[in-house]
């Protein structure tokens, strides 16, 4: 099998093209051991969370196979799995939910506590992890996925099986971003029709956002980023308002008031927060799915939570049940509620993954896909 390996990080603002981080490899193809499945993997994407791994913002265990949003095929099942079977057309997610533990029983299997210790560890749901270079040594798995690769070996916890009519190209997208973006306004934030959101950061996670808050009936929907080349696609995806960081409280105002009832912050930055805190109303709710760096710290004005009721809210893989939410955003998809097609900006073969990371920091692509 061939997987795009990262070695050792790289400093944000490195050329990645020129220092070539992530080293497209031969690995060992192993099989699936009980409980695991055998994955061709048909497309996969590139997210900030691989970015974020690369620069080092995002500590993990390395060597490490990256990739984490895919799709593909299913071509080798292990013991003991009888809901799934080769052929089967498959999203990848990458919190690979144990059913067990608090989070799982409570219904947030978003949060697993045993998918976190093992996504930590570079190891899989159901034992150790199995990719090796041919000399023997061992290559952690990204997030139970590892998908910038031709195959994969993965927890049955973390597919959900889809319809053979979504073209891959569009179902790659729906194992985070989708997830992530459309999760935080409709299971986070419960956005309801009439109410008003603010999405800061048009990545693919700020625009699934606009997209869900459309959806949901959004009187307002206002989409926030200082790259102006992204204005269009957010109007495209359902915005209202677009504008800069420095037109935000204007347009807030015009459109509300006083405030927007949820804002979402997609940017992975303290000082947006903080900003989202003050753009929303009485009340209102920020929910932030960005991923600062692990040093970042937040200060904000304590009383606007007794004193105003507003909420700031945590959400990570949008508070997703991939296995009920999934199904759901297809739906909406095939009745052309959902453009998520408008976030692929387009395909590459896996040899250029180090460019794309440069298109991705650059903010000159969305979603760029990877043939497997």
């Amino acid at each position: 099998m061939q997987a795009a390996v990262l070695y050792s990080t790289v400093p944000p603002g490195t050329s990645y093209a020129d220092a070539r981080p992530l080293v497209v490899q031969e690995l060992d193809r192993p099989e699936p051991r009980a409980g695991e499945l055998g994955i061709a993997i048909t497309y996969s994407s590139l997210c900030h969370s691989d970015l974020s791994v690369v620069d080092g913002s995002r500590v993990r265990p390395l060597p490490m196979a990256l990739g984490h949003e895919a799709v593909g095929r299913v071509v080798a099942v292990g013991e003991g799995i009888r809901d799934v079977s080769a052929g089967d057309h498959v999203v990848l997610v990458f919190v690979p939910s144990c059913g067990d533990c608090r989070a799982c029983r409570s219904g947030r299997p978003a949060l697993c506590h045993r998918a976190a210790e093992v996504n930590g560890s570079g190891d899989l749901l159901h034992g150790d992890a199995l990719l090796r270079t041919p000399s023997g040594e061992r290559i952690n798995h990204h997030l139970g996925v590892s998908a910038f690769a031709d195959y994969a070996v993965v927890a049955r916890e973390s597919v959900v099986v889809i319809d053979d009519d979504v073209p891959d190209t569009v179902a790659a997208m729906f194992g985070c971003a989708v997830l992530t973006g459309m999760g935080a306004v409709l299971n986070t934030a419960a956005v309801t029709a009439g109410q008003s959101v603010a999405v800061f950061g048009l990545g693919a996670v700020g625009l699934s956002a606009v997209m869900a808050a459309s959806l949901a009936g959004a009187s307002a929907v206002i989409a926030i980023d200082p790259n102006e080349g992204k204005h269009q696609l957010a109007r495209d995806c359902g915005a209202t308002a677009v504008g800069t960081p420095d037109d935000a409280a204007r347009l807030v105002a015009d459109a509300t008031g006083d405030g927007v009832d949820a804002a979402v912050e997609a940017v992975g930055s303290a000082g947006v927060i903080a900003s989202c805190l003050d753009l929303v109303t009485r009340g209102g709710a920020v929910v932030s799915v960005g991923l600062p760096k692990p040093s970042a710290e937040l200060t904000v004005r304590a009383l606007q939570f007794a004193g105003a009721g507003k909420r700031l809210l945590g959400s990570y893989m949008g508070d997703a049940v991939p296995e009920r939410d999934i199904p759901r955003y297809l739906e909406h998809w095939r009745a052309g509620r959902l453009p998520v097609e408008l976030l692929h900006s387009d395909t590459r073969p896996l040899a250029e993954i180090n460019e794309g990371l440069d298109a991705l920091a650059a903010g000159t692509v969305v979603r760029r896909l990877f043939q497997g």
